[in-house]
């Protein structure tokens, strides 16, 4: 404290020129209207630029929070929009309730992601407390994520699309051509589109999404684009590389999906003896 009143009273002359000013500053403003006048804007202005930066910063502090609630708003859209979807090909498809799509979508924010890695994973904040479970489909406004592989109270771990041993079931949108996307441990902005068979045509810039053909993704979900198309070595199979839709170095939050007949589907392909990936 004394420190403090030697700094004052070392600045004394400084302090009174400043209080002198301000009078001067007032008396003229107060006696001359046209002075006056022009203060008042002056201050009305600082004062307008101050309040402005100050919203601007509050309100890039709360991005975080607005960003989690529209997150969650837009998977209880999802979920509202799978439920009214229904093929296009048949009337009685919509009069049979266990051919609709089903599935439950949530959202989450990623607190840790890896990309140098040849098995990747990500976390996020949410875990079975938020109904997350094993096996569910990840994805984000871009495109495929991955898919969930351990579950705590509040946490849960995803294998990365960017995991040397994730087989994403997959198509060709212009031909409808199924295959699996599997990265290859390269680049971590491309991957391999595989088991597509030599005799079909695929050109660059063909668009790759899910096939819905495993109980894990919907159909149509980004994957990718084809920026390479060649013949595979000693193989019946072409060797496409893909565009990934998704950039993984700057992923904040993620949708989860949940096939609500998952259940039924693994008991079925258990007892067939089938795989069901």
């Amino acid at each position: 404290m004394q420190r403090i009143f030697l700094f004052l009273y070392k600045i004394r002359a400084f302090l009174l020129f400043v209080a002198l000013e301000a009078v001067a500053i007032w008396l003229i403003a107060s006696n001359n209207s046209q002075q006056g006048s022009a203060v008042f804007n002056s201050s009305n202005q600082i004062v307008g630029n101050i309040l402005s930066t100050q919203s601007d910063i509050l309100e890039y502090f709360s991005l975080a929070s607005v960003n989690k609630g529209l997150v969650e708003k837009n998977a209880v859209l999802l979920t509202e929009l799978e439920s009214l979807r229904r093929p296009a090909d048949s009337a009685y498809i919509a009069l049979d309730s266990a051919l609709e799509a089903n599935f439950s979508f949530r959202g989450a924010k990623v607190i840790n992601n890896s990309l140098n890695l040849t098995q990747n994973h990500l976390t996020i904040n949410k875990g079975s407390n938020h109904g997350i479970k094993p096996g569910m489909g990840v994805f984000n406004e871009e495109g495929v994520v991955g898919r969930v592989r351990d579950v705590s109270r509040n946490y849960a771990t995803i294998i990365s699309l960017l995991h040397s041993e994730l087989l994403i079931s997959s198509k060709i949108t212009t031909n409808d051509v199924f295959g699996s996307t599997k990265w290859d441990g390269g680049d971590p902005g491309f991957a391999k589109l595989m088991y597509v068979p030599r005799h079909v045509v695929v050109k660059e810039g063909d668009l790759v999404v899910t096939s819905g053909y495993n109980a894990v993704f919907p159909a149509g979900i980004p994957i990718g684009a084809v920026t390479e198309v060649k013949p595979g070595t000693d193989t019946n199979y072409l060797d496409i590389t893909i565009k990934l839709s998704t950039d993984f170095s700057r992923i904040s939050y993620v949708y989860l999906v949940e096939n609500l007949q998952q259940a039924e589907l693994d008991s079925l392909y258990q007892s067939s003896g089938l795989p069901n990936d």
